[in-house]
């Protein structure tokens, strides 16, 4: 299995972030993918990846919970230099997020624009977060449709008209935790959806699933997902490890 989205860096971590990865990885889990978030956290990030650097692999990229008006043109530069130093898997997590603060998004829009237009420029894929923002998401990226664009709507929550909509536009789902909820809704319909648009992550330390929603998330738990869906599908969970695998190594070019 491949965790695409996995906070790993973050402080829910601290106290057991060794063993943490010990048990997903005997639970497993072959890799997990990191998004970036913003400057402060690139340096714990990036020492998780050189510590392993097969299995625990970074991404580059701006949150747009973190596109403030004071720091965001100084965050975008930071980004920026990092694409030119070294190479990374994907830009991410980039997106709009109207949840939290609907007053910035004329700058999140440029924000996502411009990470869009350097993954273009560099044939990579983008780790999308979307909340309460589908609409504005999808303009962005007809906007900018462009043969090499392409990537994952992280933790996607949205509907079956939304997920063919992302689908079309060469976008993979990424499907976590929600996919327990019994208020999640997507177990209604991703059976309509082919295997071969799907890859999993937990987002830990969040959205931990079911039996342990409310609680820290962390990768291990990424076989919960994986059971989910091969109730969902009818199908095996060796299957969804395989072709989620598969899915996931296509997407990030994994050789």
């Amino acid at each position: 299995m491949i965790d695409t989205h996995t906070h790993l860096y973050s402080e829910e971590f601290d106290a057991d972030r060794r063993e943490m990865i010990e048990r997903a990885f005997n639970k497993g889990v072959s890799k997990m993918y990191l998004p970036a978030i913003d400057s402060e956290n690139h340096e714990k990030m990036l020492s998780l990846e050189a510590e392993c650097p097969k299995k625990i692999i970074a991404m580059m990229g701006l949150h747009p919970c973190y596109v403030k008006p004071e720091t965001w043109k100084s965050e975008l530069k930071i980004v920026e230099n990092y694409l030119n130093q070294r190479p990374f898997c994907a830009i991410g997590e980039i997106g709009i997020d109207l949840y939290w603060d609907q007053s910035t998004l004329d700058i999140q829009l440029i924000a996502f624009e411009t990470q869009i237009d350097w993954a273009i420029e560099r044939d990579l894929p983008i780790v999308i977060h979307t909340r309460s923002s589908f609409d504005e998401t999808f303009e962005v990226l007809e906007r900018k449709k462009h043969p090499k664009l392409r990537g994952i709507f992280h933790c996607f929550s949205g509907n079956l008209e939304q997920a063919k909509h992302a689908i079309d536009l060469n976008f993979l789902l990424g499907i976590g935790g929600v996919v327990t909820f019994k208020n999640g809704k997507i177990d209604q319909f991703l059976n309509e959806i082919p295997l071969e648009h799907i890859v999993l992550e937990t987002d830990s330390p969040y959205l931990a699933p079911v039996p342990f929603r409310g609680k820290r998330n962390e990768s291990s738990y990424l076989d919960l997902v994986a059971g989910k869906l091969a109730n969902i599908y009818g199908t095996s969970f060796e299957e969804i490890d395989r072709m989620t695998t598969e899915n996931a190594e296509r997407i990030f070019e994994i050789k």
